[in-house]
């Protein structure tokens, strides 16, 4: 057993996520400036203020800004408008080893049902798409694509009211609605199903996006169902946990469990979170408990502990450590290696977002893991919801921007010195 681990760490390319050789090796070096002066501008908080303000608004009311959204920071966060302009990206991360997750950039929740139709129809269309493609083996969804967000919210509230396991409160919760919210609830049930269904035959992965903590639990209680029904051969659906909330550790135990009784394999993204300023405004607004971590120390605890928990489960899970922290990943492949689990292991997968954390994605790919670079696409007014928030996460300079800047002058001093 000892021989057999000295071969495996010795067999690694060891990893640094410092190096940005390999980091941007897919990047030419009008590529890095023009990324270089995309994340100098996202430095400066005012301007990023004004413009998730401004922006949003001059495309509502057609003003010619498309043209200079899409050759920045829509080029760099974004693989196109239309799926098959995905294709250029998807070929050239393929060379690197690195996968694409396909994310149709509908964020809807106050539609119609022709409109959550036509979503379900767009789902399944980039499922269709992404099997004829060498490196595309999961898509996203979120289930405000496909539902009414109030109703959503309707349901969250009831089952808030409700006692027993998560299922168990939302079957009670349907029960409370009326006859109409019923019916309109059946009506997502089956357009989640259709699209499951299709990622199912194609055998595409499926990640179901969280939302926000006031429509979450039906959210979970729909993906688990799905999970129970679609995941007992090979894991298709994916939930995502946000352990930037407290008492997501536990709900993660508590769905293992479940898979453990219930004969499925539980497919579980797991992340930070995306929605910590508004929760916390929300929060205090209605005047109940934050549903967010005290401080970043037990967030990150939490999380670490997630990824150790499902890779000790691999049995009954299948994983993907979404994530932009150097350290997460680095425990992550450090677990692995301990348990003397191959890095290409495919129940673990790594994934960050496209235009960002290539230091990570490229060095653990060189590595061998299995890694994917999540990839909106849609129109520029539909993604701009995403862009606004990418722009407005990267603020800080002591965080992603700082750290993104710091890489790429250390590639472009190093390009020079060649």
């Amino acid at each position: 057993m000892l021989l057999r681990i000295i071969f495996v760490y010795m067999s690694v390319p060891a990893i640094s996520f410092d190096n940005t050789e390999f980091a941007f090796q897919y990047k030419s070096d009008k590529e890095l400036k023009e990324a270089h002066r995309l994340f100098t501008l996202m430095g400066n908080a005012l301007m990023v203020k004004l413009g998730t303000r401004l922006v949003p608004w001059m495309i509502k009311v057609g003003l010619p800004v498309k043209e200079l959204i899409r050759d920045t920071i829509f080029r760099q966060f974004a693989g196109g408008e239309t799926l098959e302009q995905t294709a250029a990206v998807a070929r050239v991360l393929g060379k690197y080893n690195v996968d694409v997750i396909l994310d149709y950039g509908v964020e809807g929740g106050g539609g119609s049902d022709a409109e959550y139709d036509q979503a379900a129809t767009e789902f399944i269309k980039v499922i269709d798409y992404a099997a004829t493609q060498p490196n595309i083996p999961f898509m996203s969804v979120k289930v405000t694509g496909l539902a009414r967000f109030s109703l959503l919210e309707k349901l969250d509230d009831l089952m808030g009211k409700k006692q027993g396991s998560l299922i168990k409160r939302y079957l009670g919760a349907l029960e409370v609605l009326t006859t109409a919210e019923r019916e309109e609830w059946h009506k997502v049930r089956l357009r989640v199903m259709r699209v499951c269904e299709k990622a199912v035959e194609k055998k595409i992965g499926m990640l179901i996006d969280a939302e926000e903590t006031w429509i979450q639990d039906p959210v979970d209680a729909l993906v688990m169902l799905m999970m129970d029904s679609f995941n007992k051969e090979r894991i298709v659906i994916y939930n995502t946990v946000q352990h930037y909330r407290h008492g997501r550790l536990s709900f993660l135990k508590d769905c293992i469990d479940a898979a453990k009784e219930r004969g499925f394999i539980l497919g579980v993204k797991l992340v930070r979170g995306a929605y910590m300023e508004k929760e916390r405004k929300r929060a205090e607004a209605k005047d109940y408990p934050s549903p967010i971590q005290p401080d970043k120390a037990s967030c990150d605890r939490d999380f670490n502990a997630g990824v150790n928990l499902c890779i000790n489960n691999l049995e009954y899970v299948g994983m993907l450590v979404a994530s932009h922290n150097e350290k997460s990943n680095m425990l992550a492949v450090k677990k692995m290696q301990e348990l003397n689990i191959a890095l290409n292991h495919p129940r673990v997968s790594f994934s960050q977002l496209y235009g960002m954390s290539d230091n990570i994605a490229f060095n653990l790919a060189r590595a061998g893991c299995n890694v994917s670079k999540y990839v909106p696409f849609g129109p520029i007014e539909d993604v701009i919801p995403y862009l606004m928030r990418r722009a407005q996460e990267n603020t800080s300079v002591k965080g992603q921007t700082g750290r993104e800047l710091g890489l790429i002058r250390k590639e472009l001093r190093r390009r020079r010195q060649e």
